[in-house]
C-alpha cells in the first residue's frame, strides 16, 4: 500500500503559526510560519526516523507522529520547539508498516491506525497516553491509514483499508459505539486521507480509485455521495483538506497539477485555477488556521511548498532555507 498523506485539521487559531512535515526516512521538520518559512526548529530527540504523518493539536501545544518503526505513535509537547517525548503507550500498535495518527478536537484522545489487528488504537491523552480504549465491537476490515474525529467529538472515521468499503465510522463518546452503516456508494479502491468539514456536516476522502475524491453529507452517518467535481484529479489522491471557513476543499494528487482546489458549499464548485508554480508532487495538503495559506507536501524536492490563499492561489512562497531530507508524506499547519 502506498504511503498515505494524512492531513490534520486546523480547528483553532494559534497565536503563532507553525508548519510541520512528516518525512519518511528523514528527521522531523517543523518551521515557524509568518508569510513564509522561518528557520527550521531543532529536530526532536527520540523522534521518528520514518514518519508517515504528523499532527498538531488545535491549540498548537502538542505534536504527534505516526511512524514506520516501534513505538509507531510518538508525541511531544510543543512550546515552540520539541519538549521531552511523552512515554510510549502501554499497549503499542501492532504493525509491519507505517502507523497514522490523529488528535480529537480537544486533544483529550489520540488515535493511531495500523495494519495489525485491531487496526485502530485509541488512547485517552492528558500529558501522556492513558490506557487504550476498548476495541470497537466491529473492527475495521483491515489496515487503517487516514483518521478523523468530527468537530463535535461525537464520531471517528477511518480509511486506508485494502478492501471494500474502504471507509469505517463509529460514534465516539469517548470510546467506540456501534459502527455506522457503510456509505451506499463507495470507492473502487483504497481511500487514503479523510477529513470532516469544519461544521461537521460533510466528510471527504482522497482515493486511489477511479474517482480520486469522494464526499458525503454527514449527520450521524453517511448521506448520499455528492456529485463528483467536473474536473477530477488525474490519478491517485493522498491528501484532502477543507479550509477553516469550510468554503474550499483541496486535494493532493500524484498527477499534475498535484494540487486541485474547489469552492465548497454542500458540493463542489468549479475548480480554481492551478497555481502558477506547481508543486513538485502531491502527498499531503493543509490550510493554515487562518485560512490564508495552503501548503502541499510531496515526494520530490523541495518536499514542502506553500502559497497564499484567498479564493485561489497566490505566488508561491520561497522554499525553506533548510529543506526536508526525504519524501514528505504529510503536512500539518497550525
Amino acid at each position: 500500500m502506498p504511503i498515505l498523506g494524512i492531513m490534520a485539521s486546523s480547528k483553532a487559531v494559534a497565536a503563532t503559526s507553525y508548519v510541520a512535515v512528516a518525512v519518511y526516512g528523514g528527521a522531523s521538520n517543523v518551521y515557524p510560519w509568518s508569510a513564509g518559512f522561518g528557520t527550521k526548529y531543532t529536530d526532536s530527540v527520540n523522534g521518528p526516523s520514518y514518519a508517515a504523518d504528523v499532527a498538531f493539536n488545535s491549540a498548537g501545544t502538542l505534536i504527534a507522529y505516526g511512524s514506520g518503526q516501534t513505538p509507531y505513535t510518538i508525541s511531544f509537547p510543543w512550546s515552540p520547539g520539541f519538549g521531552t517525548k511523552y512515554a510510549n503507550p502501554a499497549t503499542l500498535p501492532t504493525s509491519s508498516a507505517s502507523v497514522y495518527t490523529a488528535w480529537n478536537p480537544a486533544a483529550t484522545a489520540i488515535a493511531a491506525g495500523a495494519d495489525g489487528s485491531p487496526f485502530i488504537y485509541t488512547y485517552p491523552f492528558s500529558a501522556g497516553y492513558g490506557t487504550k480504549y476498548a476495541n470497537p465491537a466491529t473492527l475495521p476490515v483491515d489496515t487503517v491509514g487516514g483518521i478523523a474525529f468530527n468537530p463535535a467529538n461525537t464520531a471517528i472515521a477511518m480509511s486506508g483499508h485494502n478492501t471494500t468499503p474502504f471507509v469505517t465510522a463509529y460514534p465516539w463518546s469517548p470510546g467506540f459505539g456501534t459502527k455506522y452503516a457503510n456509505p451506499a456508494t463507495v470507492s473502487t479502491y483504497n481511500n487514503y486521507s479523510i477529513e470532516f468539514n469544519p461544521a461537521g456536516t460533510a466528510i471527504a476522502m482522497a482515493s486511489a480509485g477511479s474517482v480520486p475524491i469522494l464526499t458525503y453529507p454527514w449527520s450521524a452517518g453517511f448521506g448520499t455521495k455528492y456529485a463528483n467535481p467536473a474536473t477530477l484529479p488525474g490519478s491517485d489522491s493522498y491528501g484532502v483538506a477543507f479550509n477553516p471557513a469550510g468554503t474550499a476543499i483541496a486535494v493532493a494528487s500524484i498527477a499534475t497539477p498535484y494540487v486541485l482546489t474547489y469552492p465548497w458549499s454542500a458540493g463542489f464548485g468549479t475548480k480554481y485555477a492551478n497555481p502558477a508554480t506547481l508543486p513538485s508532487d502531491g502527498q499531503g495538503v493543509a490550510f493554515s488556521s487562518l485560512g490564508t495559506t495552503i501548503a502541499v507536501s510531496g515526494g520530490t524536492t523541495p518536499y514542502i511548498q506553500a502559497y497564499p490563499w484567498s479564493a485561489g492561489f497566490g505566488t508561491k512562497y520561497a522554499d525553506p532555507a533548510t529543506l526536508p531530507v526525504g519524501s514528505a508524506q504529510s503536512v500539518s499547519f497550525i
